[in-house]
């Protein structure tokens, strides 16, 4: 069965010949995701296209809406009554149920590549739970013991250390008992290569160690991970829902106002989102962002713009926290700033007086079974 006027597939799809029925091969997968009451409610279908056949389960469009109107999965959690802070089953559940109800099919290779891609995510949200950086513009450190710096290549993992216990160490203070600093783009870096580890140390140890000596002899770092590493939905023509979130995405919150953007380290804000509605705050992890709260600080940055004593931008953020909660708790300029921000952003380099912060893509990891892993390191 081709898929000539067939609509764009969604939910999740797993390539491979279905060796069953399409509902009894449904049903096995929800098994094994540990969502078999989901049964009721997910539509499956068996097809080909021009990669091959394909099996695919999507929450059926009613329940979809009724959980998350317009795929807003921002107040899944509440609608589900799911306690993903405490109860490990249900940060699971949140990411099968956003992932069931993707408006662009999440594509795997094989049912073990759905599982890893999961657990991926989960480890992601515990990690980026725990992370905290100390905030400087100009200066950057790792925790000694596990990391040594060259000009050239820069923070590399000392030979003999771990690289698991070297990310988790620069990123968790709880386990190294310091903050170190670095940018929020690299501590988004070091959670999503810390999640990726963890699941290679228990399904695909020999990419792990690959990994182990590229970090010993030069990181992967900017437009180099996101080849590498990462896995893109979305565009600016085709955009995904502003508020479709899955737990373990990373995604961008610009910043629209053009002046104030020009001030280092507030060009934007790179995070995690932790599912529940809430997204990583890297400076103060006990204290994660909504939506709202994320928006109306981003929006606050341009009353914080000012000159330093070298004629360089920067922002006053103690000026603006009393601005910041003051709109949160004054529902018409909360109402005033959400419109102006929660819209698409712009493109890059292109600054408008329409705003908007939100980006059009979500971003997460790559395949990393033995057999069907499509994250290949480059040459050191």
């Amino acid at each position: 069965m081709g898929n000539q006027g067939r609509p764009a597939l969604r939910g999740i799809l797993i390539r491979g010949n279905p060796t069953t029925e399409a509902i009894e091969e449904g049903q096995a997968v929800l098994k094994l995701l540990d969502a078999l009451d989901l049964a009721p409610h997910v539509r499956v279908e068996t097809g080909a296209d021009a990669v091959g056949p394909f099996l695919c389960l999507r929450l059926n469009d009613e329940q979809a809406q009724a959980w998350a109107p317009g795929h807003d999965t921002l107040q899944l959690c509440k609608t589900l009554h799911l306690d993903t802070l405490t109860q490990p089953a249900d940060l699971m559940r949140e990411i099968v149920v956003t992932l069931l109800m993707g408006p662009v099919a999440f594509e795997f290779p094989s049912l073990d590549e759905l599982l890893s891609a999961v657990r991926i995510r989960r480890n992601i949200v515990l990690a980026a739970r725990k992370t905290t950086l100390a905030f400087h513009t100009r200066e950057v450190d790792r925790p000694p013991d596990c990391w040594t710096y060259n000009e050239d290549r820069g923070f590399t993992v000392l030979p003999g250390v771990s690289l698991i216990a070297a990310l988790t160490k620069a990123t968790q203070p709880e386990v190294s008992g310091s903050l170190y600093a670095f940018s929020c783009y690299r501590a988004t870096e070091y959670v999503i290569l810390l999640g990726i580890a963890q699941e290679l140390e228990k399904i695909n140890p020999a990419l792990l160690q690959q990994l182990q000596t590229m970090w010993t002899a030069r990181p992967i770092a900017s437009g180099e991970f996101h080849e590498v590493f990462l896995r893109e939905q979305g565009s600016m023509d085709e955009p995904l829902p502003p508020r479709y979130f899955v737990p373990g995405d990373r995604t961008w919150f610009r910043n629209p106002d053009e002046p104030s953007s020009e001030a280092s380290g507030f060009e934007g804000s790179w995070v995690m989102y932790l599912g529940g509605g809430l997204f990583s705050n890297l400076w103060k992890h006990e204290q994660p962002y909504t939506l709202a709260r994320k928006c109306v600080e981003i929006y606050h940055w341009r009353l914080g713009l000012y000159l330093d004593e070298n004629g360089e931008e920067r922002i006053d953020e103690a000026r603006i926290e009393p601005m910041i909660e003051a709109a949160l708790h004054n529902p018409a300029e909360l109402q005033r700033i959400m419109a102006v921000m929660e819209r698409y952003r712009e493109p890059r380099g292109v600054y408008t007086d329409a705003g908007g912060c939100i980006d059009t893509t979500r971003e997460f990891a790559r395949w990393v079974r033995p057999d069907t892993a499509d994250l290949v390191l480059p040459a050191q």
